[in-house]
């Protein structure tokens, strides 16, 4: 297998031949051949650059470039198909290798998308048609090129992403008649051979035998290719071979390697190597109990679990590690868990039941193949629901086991269930393990150790007392606890006395009696005990005698006891031998260091301990070092201590238990010490750019972790994760109400809202904070003004912005399609989001994403105890509160409606609603045993349904029609009860109030309606939107409905009187929802995000000037000093870019204004606009000069010719039309284009005009004639220029490709691939003299013939250019300024000029302007806040000469923070 390979310059060159392991990562090209094809030998020659083909070729290098893969493959040049060895091998390989593609790329070459506009209802979906009809669809090889990649991406013919395989799914079915679960993966030997066939019955090869041979792979079968024979004859040969009985020898099922693909808890087993040192019972101890547990787990006993339940400290772990290696040495132990709290993978159940069964595997061979079985069938089984994991891997497997199998039982062993973290984890593993009864032949006998905590207590409580036995191992007798505590220390006592050479006599009898005693039936206080004194080296009889005299008779409790060993250790540490003052010094030094070590939120190492207590790490070492008897301490000073046991925190924390002042630890002044430290830690270790990083648009991830750990030490690294961060400001902020601190708690709000909402960028570029962060807070924001000196020099002149936060609090992106359906957990905790491609799990109190379902998702709910419902593809799955584990699934919901609002879950999440096509809606139960089941159909809609939405308590389904009306029906009947009439348009939602009183609608007709749910009455019409509303959310008290339109904004209103209360404005709401606690409103939006409000009626708003709705286009006048912006509001406004004032506002559009242009001198501006007509006016005035009409669809295109008597405008009706600037008259209508016009521009003499849609047409002006007609694109043509004599033209596309034209001839006379990244603001053109091809960045290559031909610009004559990249604003290649969601809708680049329109207002809508000067030893140079729009200016000082290198060092000098002001932030 040979792969292209692009190089650093650009290059491409093919590799080796690649042979078995050695292939890395590679992207490959699904298209379909056309007449120009590059192929082997023309890459080979050198000779492949100039066909069309070649376009597929770089467009396929480019994405796979963005998608960091450096190798790709490409069928057309890729093989040697003039070696017949070569081209047999590449058909047989061909299915593997798109299977093993890391990406594969389907590029569509009849598909064009034009770029949707945030709004444009026209234009949302105007590929689907073509993408049905594409012939890339009825090509034989294009088969196994959809099914055999696991990622198939979709491209249109100018390069855009159209979607993947899965969100694609349903509209490539409806195509091709492929079942979905084919499409998604599922082995293709599940499906018959004929209907395999019957996918490739229709389609078709050039080569007809290629018909049978591009089926190979579909079949997984490979036979000789024999060119000439005929179809007929290779399809007969390929079904004989697919006929053939095939032997399938499975050798790897009694091997482990199938087990590999198992995750697997390393330290779960008890004999795992990180536990060979943890002790099994001393013989003669436990005897009983082992014997007891011994005789069930051997006998017929019908009770299949065994729970040992015992307090801290009982030495529960021991007897479970002790019945494991019984065991395991009698070949029965099936397999063994051992939990820990804090362990990694062995303190959750994520790898429980994996683990287990690879155990199961590796203990009983006669096991192995059926596990086997499993993980061939069920490549996902690692992750799929516990039940599943349960069943699928242990339960049936050893099902299947027969009578041979000996011996006829094994043991599992699960210790310290209680330390798994997830309590709902461990009430399902309970409910799976007892199921364990329900074997027959081969019986599984479960061993589980836990405390009696709640989770457990209530998981057996749910599980029949005649499937376990418990024993309470506390409830034991205490002389049999006595005397195996006897044995213990007598064992651990006569090792440390063979160790210290001590004597057969030490210690005595009666002295290990008093031991005894002393314990009080607790095995840690031996433990703690033996290693106090073996600790003591030659001082081991010193500190026995120290035991025996710090007890005391008259204790009785075990708690005592403990207390009294835990003041033994801690008085030892202290010698008598200080002087008072030192002592006193000691025992402060000792307070304050075990005070912070046992109320830290996270254990600290040594080494970072003495740094937060401001105390040299010897010293914290040498008062520690009498400790460890009750401490961890590790000999790495980098890793964290420990305590040994959690009772010495109680113990410390208690006065009453501690007794002595000197070790008694305050844990109030504890953590107000540790307050203080932090706040003294904090300001000495942070300053403004800790890690050094230049440029102030620098990523997390391109910096080395290892230098952030260097710059960031463990005591300070939870910084790493602001999500910490905000919960600190939280604590702050409940602290500061509760001490009614208004001035504290006015700034912490401030902190708080500053951080919320520039989350992203702080999260991904920390140096942002200190630019964008700083520079888009509003004037008031006490973090701005406490900070502003902080904000870079580079920042000339800051703008003026809205006062006070907004209601927006924050917005979460990361979706990569529109979001559809939001949804709280019922503790508010939790956001969920669903897309088209995903579901989102969010912090709603942080902003943090915390987990990505993959999927295309129509639904999402919550159910009343907060586990997670999702409606994926076809299969509803449920899942625990946390969203990490699937609780189980429900398949089967297909085909329903693709309306928006066509699913909906009940508010519990119990029940489902689904409307389908054929007019029907179903209701399915999600819960208890028939789960899946389908409760009612509800027929005899009279209309299409478009929405449905479900009662809170279930009784209740509300249905909308097309037709405008909607239907309430009972659920259990399925009667319909009231049909309401009253809106004059499509319903687009309904939804209930929370006590299912009332019922909302929202409807086309701009209104929402509130009726009565009992009586069907209609109660309020809420009248207020200017365009179709779309969502409607009550509030949970059910006093307030929240509705939101196309209008851009979201309205709320009172549902008792119908008045509205707030319009907050937001564009491109799909769905809405409150949080249970009232105080957040969610939008989900077709901008791939979702927006949290804060719900604060009558607070203050900022209302500024400008447009009325979100702006789409911007562009400046010639010399710069103007700017026109265009709006959905169907304004079109003039501004002075020097001062930012609003000039003109040009009204007399009634639809979106598309295209604008200024005139060579600026004294006219002509619009082109949706409701098809071209107007022109006077710049000067405003006043309206003429109205030109005669296009029949929009107008995108508008351009003057240089001497301003021509005006042209391209449309979306394929045409071109001059106009008569002076008389308004319609000169010509240029016709040919065959798809919607694009570009048009006038040549500098005004006598041709070139126009470009999917091909470039040069026109006469004077005579409306075709000149030439210049095709062969495959990518989208992006700008056109001419020269200054008019006789060359010069075209730039999408793959950053340049030709030059022969304007007379239409001849190519060069074609060049520039360096550099696309970029939409890139504006073409000449230069004065003709020389050299520019963008508005500098020269790109030279025309005259002293340059070597299509050579590109000396790099010194192309400075350092400002640009717009995605979210950022660049300069150079570096990241500068951070645009914040809402400011990325338009841009226009002059010079080292930038506009910006905004995507929408927040009640703020103005021109601002702001001054930049560029450091290029900062290499920084951004853009400041907009917010309807904003100029940059960029004050090129330094090309002048005009600063000095000092000037340079002073502002590329970071500044340090303040360190109170650290401390504040």
């Amino acid at each position: 297998m040979r792969l292209l390979e692009r190089n650093g310059a650009g290059q491409l060159s093919l590799t080796k031949d690649l042979i078995g392991d050695n292939i890395p990562k590679y992207a490959i090209l699904s298209h379909t051949w056309g007449a120009e094809e590059v192929t082997f030998r023309d890459l080979i020659d050198g000779t492949g650059k100039s066909k069309a083909g070649y376009d597929k070729i770089r467009f396929c290098a480019q994405q796979a470039a963005d998608d960091d893969l450096q190798y790709y493959w490409v069928d057309t040049c890729c093989i040697d198909k003039s070696s017949s060895a070569e081209l047999q091998e590449a058909i047989n390989s061909m299915f593997r290798w798109y299977q093993n593609a890391a990406k594969c790329y389907v590029y569509l070459s009849d598909v064009w998308a034009r770029k949707r506009k945030a709004r444009d209802l026209l234009s949302e979906y105007t590929w689907e048609s073509a993408f049905r009809g594409s012939r890339w669809f009825t090509r034989g090889w294009t088969l196994q090129e959809l099914l055999a990649p696991d990622s198939v991406e979709f491209f249109s013919r100018e390069g855009k992403r159209l979607g993947d395989k899965r969100a694609l799914e349903r509209q490539i079915y409806e195509i091709t008649g492929i079942p979905v679960t084919a499409l998604r993966g599922a082995p293709l030997s599940q499906f018959d051979v004929e209907e395999r066939l019957l996918w490739a019955k229709s389609r078709q090869t050039t080569h007809k035998e290629d018909k049978a041979y591009s089926l190979f792979g579909i079949f997984d079968i490979q036979i000789p290719l024999l060119y000439g024979e005929g179809s007929d004859r290779a399809l007969k040969r390929l079904r004989e071979e697919i006929d053939k009985p095939v032997k399938v020898i499975k050798q790897a099922l009694t091997s482990k390697l199938g087990l590999d693909c198992l995750p697997f808890a390393t330290n779960a087993p008890f004999n795992s190597f990180d536990r060979q040192d943890e002790p099994t019972c001393l013989p003669n101890t436990r005897v009983d109990l082992l014997q007891e547990i011994y005789t069930w787990a051997n006998g017929q006993d019908e009770r299949c679990i065994f729970w040992l339940n015992g307090l801290a400290g009982t030495g529960k772990s021991t007897i479970a590690r002790t019945v494991a290696r019984t065991y395991f040495e009698e070949d029965r132990l099936g397999a063994s868990f051992f939990f820990s709290r804090g362990g990694g993978d062995v303190s959750h159940a994520g790898k429980f039941f994996t683990s287990i069964a690879v155990q199961l595997a590796n203990n009983i061979p006669s096991l192995r193949q059926y596990i086997y079985d499993t993980i061939i069938k069920r490549k996902d089984i690692a992750n799929q629901s516990l039940r599943d994991q349960w069943c699928q891997l242990i339960l049936r497997p050893l099902s299947r086991l027969g009578n041979s199998s000996s011996p006829s039982s094994y043991v599992l062993i699960v210790d310290a269930l209680d330390e798994c973290d997830k309590k709902e984890h461990i009430r399902i593993i309970l409910q799976l393990l007892a199921e364990a009864r329900t074997l027959k032949i081969v019986r599984l006998r479960v061993f589980l150790t836990s405390r009696p905590e709640i989770p457990i207590r209530h998981g057996f409580h749910q599980i029949s007392d005649a499937e376990h036995q418990d024993f309470v191992l506390h409830n034991i007798s205490p002389s049999i606890i006595n005397s195996d505590i006897g044995i213990f220390l007598q064992y651990s006592l006569n090792f440390i006395a063979d160790e210290r050479s001590l004597g057969a006599g030490w210690p005595s009898e009666q002295i290990v009696k008093r031991l005894v005693h002393n314990a009080n039936g607790l095995f840690i206080w031996a433990a703690t005990a033996c290693r106090f004194i073996r600790e003591g080296k030659r001082f081991a009889i010193k500190r026995l005698d120290m035991i025996l005299e710090s007890s005391t008779s008259t204790i009785n409790a075990p708690e005592k006891h403990l207390d009294e060993i835990y003041l033994t250790v801690l008085r030892h540490s202290i010698s008598p031998e200080y002087t008072p003052e030192e002592a006193k010094a000691l025992y402060y030094m000792l307070k304050s260091l075990l005070g912070t070590i046992v109320i830290l939120f996270s254990p600290l190492s040594t080494q970072s301990l003495s740094k937060l207590v401001n105390t040299s790490r010897e010293e914290v070492d040498q008062t520690l070092d009498d400790l460890h008897a009750i401490l961890d301490i590790p000999k790495d000073q980098t890793c964290p201590l420990h305590l040994h046991h959690p009772s010495f925190r109680d113990f410390l924390l208690n006065k009453k238990r501690c007794g002595d002042l000197n070790f008694y630890v305050d844990e109030k002044r504890a953590h107000q010490m540790l307050a203080e430290n932090c706040v003294r830690l904090l300001s000495n270790s942070i300053k403004q750019n800790i890690c050094g990083q230049e440029a102030p648009g620098t990523l997390v991830a391109d910096v080395k972790s290892s230098q952030i750990e260097r710059c960031l030490s463990q005591e300070v690294s939870w910084m790493k994760r602001i999500s910490e961060g905000i919960y600190m400001i939280d604590s702050l902020e409940l602290i500061a109400t509760v001490h009614d601190c208004p001035r504290l708690s006015e700034y912490i709000y401030d902190m708080k809202r500053f951080v919320l909402y520039n989350r992203p960028v702080i999260e991904q570029a920390p140096l942002q904070t200190y630019c964008s962060a700083l520079v888009f807070a509003p004037a008031m924001s006490i973090v701005r003004n406490l900070f502003k000196d902080k904000i870079p020099a580079w920042i000339r002149r800051l703008p003026e912005v809205q006062l006070h936060w907004s209601a927006l609090r924050q917005i979460l992106e990361g979706h990569e399609a529109v979001v559809s359906a939001v949804a709280f957990s019922p503790d508010c905790k939790l956001l969920a989001a669903a897309s088209q491609d995903t579901v989102k799990i969010w912090d709603a109190s942080s902003g943090a994403e915390l987990h990505t379902l993959k999927g295309h998702a129509t639904a999402v709910a919550f159910s009343s105890d907060g586990n997670l419902i999702t409606l994926l593809d076809s299969t509803i799955e449920i899942w625990d509160a946390n969203c990490e584990t699937v609780l189980y699934t429900v398949e089967g919901f297909e085909d329903y409606s693709s309306w928006q609002n066509a699913v909906c879950f009940t508010q519990d999440g119990k029940l489902l609603a689904s409307a389908y096509d054929n007019n029907t809606v179903k209701l399915w139960k999600l819960w208890g045993a028939d789960s899946g089941a389908q409760l009612q159909t509800l027929e005899g809609h009279s209309a299409k349904v478009s929405a449905v939405a479900l009662s809170p308590d279930g009784m209740l389904l509300a249905s909308a029609y097309e037709d405008g009306t909607a239907k309430i029906w009972d659920v259990k009947s399925g009667a319909e009860l009231h049909t309401l009439d009253g809106h004059s348009l499509c319903v687009r939602a309904v939804a209930f109030s929370p006590n299912g009183r009332m019922l909302a609608s929202a409807s086309e007709d701009r209104t929402a309606k509130i009726w009565d749910a009992k009586s069907g009455a209609e109660l309020h019409t809420l009248d207020g939107h200017s365009s179709y509303v779309r969502a409607v959310a009550f509030s949970p008290n059910g006093k307030m409905l929240a509705s939101a339109s196309w209008d851009e904004t979201i309205k709320l209103w009172d549902t008792s009187s119908g008045a509205e209360l707030d319009t907050l404005l937001n564009p491109s709401v799909c769905a809405l929802t409150f949080s249970p606690d009232g105080k957040l409103l969610a939008s989900a939006s077709e901008l791939e995000s979702v927006f949290l409000w804060s719900v604060n009626l009558g607070g203050e708003q900022d209302m500024l000037g400008g447009h009325s709705r979100s702006v789409t286009t911007v562009t400046f006048s010639p010399n710069g000093k103007m700017l026109a912006s265009a709006s959905w509001d169907d304004a079109v406004k003039l501004w002075d870019t020097s001062s930012g004032t609003e000039l003109q506002t040009l009204e007399g559009h009634s639809s979106l204004v598309d295209g604008l242009v200024f005139s060579p001198g600026g004294k006219l501006f002509a619009s082109g606009s949706w409701d098809h007509t071209v107007k022109l006016w006077d710049t000067g005035s405003g006043a309206e000069l003429h109205s030109f009409e005669g296009h029949s669809n929009a107008v995108d295109l508008v351009a003057f010719s240089p001497d301003c008597k021509l005006l042209a405008s391209g449309s979306r009706d394929k045409t071109v039309k001059l106009w008569d600037t002076s008389t308004g008259a319609e000169l010509y209508s240029l016709e040919g284009h065959s798809s919607p016009v694009r570009i048009v521009a006038f040549s500098p003499d005004s006598k041709l005009l070139a126009s470009a849609s999917d091909e470039i047409n040069l026109w006469g002006t004077h005579s409306g004639v075709e000149r030439r007609t210049l095709e062969g694109f495959s990518l989208p043509i992006l700008e056109v220029a001419f020269s200054p004599n008019s006789r060359l033209l010069t075209s730039l596309f999408q793959d950053m490709t340049i030709r030059l034209y022969d304007t007379s001839s239409g001849t190519v006379l060069k074609t060049l691939k520039i360096d550099c990244e696309f970029d939409n603001s890139i504006r073409l053109s000449f230069s004065d003299d003709g020389a050299f091809i520019m963008n508005n960045r500098g020269p790109l290559c030279n025309v005259c013939p002293n340059g070597t031909p299509g050579s590109q610009a000396n790099p010194a004559l192309s400075p350092a250019h400002i640009s717009i990249k995605d979210q950022w604003v660049r300069f150079g290649t570096r990241n500068s300024l951070w645009l914040p969601l809402e400011y990325r809708s338009a841009a226009a680049v002059y010079g080292n000029i930038i506009g910006f329109g905004s995507l929408f207002r927040i009640k703020w809508n103005t021109v601002k302007k702001v001054l930049y000067s560029r450091m290029v030893a900062a290499e920084a140079a951004a853009a400041l806040l907009f917010n309807s729009l904003t100029f940059i200016s960029y004050q090129l000082r330094l090309l002048r000469g005009d600063l000095n290198q000092a000037e340079i060092l002073k502002y590329s000098k970071p500044t340090e923070l303040n360190s109170s002001a650290t401390v504040g932030l």
